[in-house]
């Protein structure tokens, strides 16, 4: 329970804020993606600021652990090296992030307004993952 508990929060606090800096808005995800036309950066200053709090947490709370807080043990991933899967699935990642404006983490967030545009995204990429995972 105290482990559902603590991802209830953790994700309540990611999806405020994305809610607070406006990246739930895919105008303006798609205005960060243009890059050659009305660039928008707020999002890459979104992105550094949560490089700048996770990269001194990372190395000085994580790194050194043996075992997380509330469960057993950890596995930092190993694989260092980019293979087949990983480039198209970022590429497939990317095209549907590129068309569409919404990333799974703000269209998740998004569900809460009841737009059907953001309940057919997130029921397509639920999709895609199931014949992804049948696929593999």
């Amino acid at each position: 329970m105290k482990h559902n508990l603590t991802a209830l929060i953790a994700g309540l606090l990611f999806g405020a804020g994305l809610t607070i800096s406006t990246m739930v808005d895919p105008a303006r995800v798609l205005g960060f993606l243009d890059i050659l036309g009305a660039w928008d950066p707020t999002l890459a200053f979104v992105m550094l600021g949560g490089i700048a709090v996770y990269l001194p947490g990372y190395h000085f709370l994580i790194k050194p652990r043996q075992s997380t807080l509330l469960a057993g043990d950890f596995h930092v991933p190993q694989k260092k090296g980019v293979d087949k899967p990983l480039l198209i699935g970022s590429t497939l990642f990317g095209i549907g992030w590129g068309l569409s404006g919404i990333c799974p983490g703000p269209g998740l967030a998004n569900l809460s307004g009841g737009l059907p545009a953001i309940w057919v995204f997130v029921l397509c990429m639920l999709l895609g993952m199931l014949v992804a995972s049948k696929l593999k």
